[in-house]
């Protein structure tokens, strides 16, 4: 009898999601270097530290998670997901590469950036809830929580090299070359997918063609208390918590008058906390509960309480790594506890609706918190964060009460085991 893989890389014994994890890791510091470019772009080369502006651009790149969910959710639950993989990948490197060539030359102006963004955004929206589910074609279910930790690790290492290298080159040889290294580490990506076992994936149940299949899902997800608790809480630190762009880049040039280099060091710090997050939830044995989420709200909201009250640059520093923590404990913990308690053949559409509702309220909330940032100080903009934690665990501690009430005379068990099946 084979002897069952443990550990924190446990993942990794499977071929197909190792050579999948390595092109990831290539392509995410490659993204987070586009990151970090495009606000330095933004923020002091197209405007005046306008910080409105920087809120556009993310409003532009996560609204098509809104606008095309009733169609992102589908597309993953009904077509090849490799195929489909390759073709988003694809599209975001030739539109990495573009806005690299205009900005190399000298002609880049703010209307680009968002028609880029927005154009980004929509593969990107495509391509996350795909990729997401992917995963378990990879690894099965087994692995499944592991594996989405171990992903939450690669997307952060390369959030502590990407910034930092891009902060380097901003200084010395221009933001252009930060999008031509994105569009090129795309590459990474495609040839892992080429090199699967494709006998390895293990399909999961694809969805019928029928009318009505995005309100399909959603009366899904609305129907269950858990799945409607976690929405709820993700919308609130989505739309007015997760944005780190604008908390980021205004501290760092109006409050501690930094450089590119410094700038890119914080989210490079910030990292540090990502990925504490994310080794914690891969070395975790039990499914994540829904008290995970209650600790990783409440930790998100005095994280982002110290960042507004940091004295100097290095306190603001520490500050991002707790944000870090328990930004990632919320994430992937949301994202596991979603996926298995799916029916397969809704994943993709449950996953596209939790992408929306993370992702989606940015176009809300960016440009609320940058005319915050703007009008009282990039303090008061930290302050709205805060209090999107505090409030997601407010959520939280309301669902847990109304479980124990629906099981008094056992509520050590019953709602846990519930919560491990939602």
């Amino acid at each position: 009898m084979k002897k069952p893989v443990t550990g924190a890389f446990r993942a990794l014994s499977s071929f197909n999601y190792r050579v999948w994890a390595a092109g990831a890791l290539v392509s995410n510091i490659g993204t987070w270097m586009q990151r970090i470019a495009q606000d330095w772009l933004v923020l002091t080369q197209l405007t005046h530290h306008d910080a409105s502006a920087v809120g556009i651009v993310m409003s532009l790149q996560f609204a098509p998670q809104l606008l095309l969910v009733p169609w992102t959710g589908l597309a993953a639950d009904r077509f090849n997901q490799r195929k489909l993989l390759m073709f988003t990948q694809t599209a975001m490197g030739v539109l990495a590469l573009a806005l690299g060539v205009l900005t190399i030359e000298g002609v880049i102006r703010l209307w680009h950036v968002y028609l880029f963004a927005f154009l980004f955004g929509c593969a990107a929206a495509l391509d996350a809830p795909v990729r997401q589910t992917f995963v378990a074609e990879l690894v099965g279910d087994e692995h499944l929580p592991n594996a989405v930790a171990l992903n939450s690790t690669s997307f952060n290492a390369a959030r502590m090299i990407g910034p930092a290298v891009a902060g380097v080159m901003i200084a010395k040889v221009g933001t252009g070359w930060a999008f031509l290294i994105n569009g090129i580490s795309f590459a990474a990506v495609l040839i892992s997918m080429s090199l699967f076992r494709i006998s390895e994936l293990q399909p999961s149940v694809r969805a019928k063609r029928a009318p009505g299949g995005f309100m399909e899902g959603f009366r899904y997800v609305w129907g269950r208390a858990d799945l409607r608790a976690i929405m709820i809480m993700l919308f609130l630190i989505g739309t007015f918590g997760l944005n780190f762009p604008i908390f980021t880049s205004t501290m760092a040039v109006k409050v501690f008058h930094t450089d590119a280099k410094g700038f890119g060091l914080l989210s490079s710090i910030m990292a540090v906390g990502t990925i504490s997050g994310a080794l914690l939830a891969a070395g975790r044995k039990k499914k994540a509960q829904f008290g995970s989420l209650l600790l990783g709200a409440v930790a998100f909201g005095v994280g982002c309480t110290l960042a507004a009250l940091s004295p100097g640059y290095w306190w603001f520093a520490a500050s991002l790594v707790l944000i870090g923590v328990a930004a990632l404990t919320l994430t992937n913990t949301t994202n596991s506890m979603m996926q298995l308690s799916a029916e397969p053949a809704m994943r993709g559409r449950v996953m596209a609706l939790r992408l929306a509702v993370a992702l989606g309220g940015t176009p809300i909330g960016a440009p609320i918190v940058g005319w915050v940032a703007n009008r009282f100080g990039p303090r008061w903009a930290l302050g709205v964060g805060a209090a999107s934690g505090f409030a997601a665990a407010i959520v939280a501690v309301a669902f847990l009460r109304k479980e124990q009430n629906r099981y008094p005379k056992s509520s050590q068990v019953q709602p846990e085991a519930k919560e491990t099946t939602a």
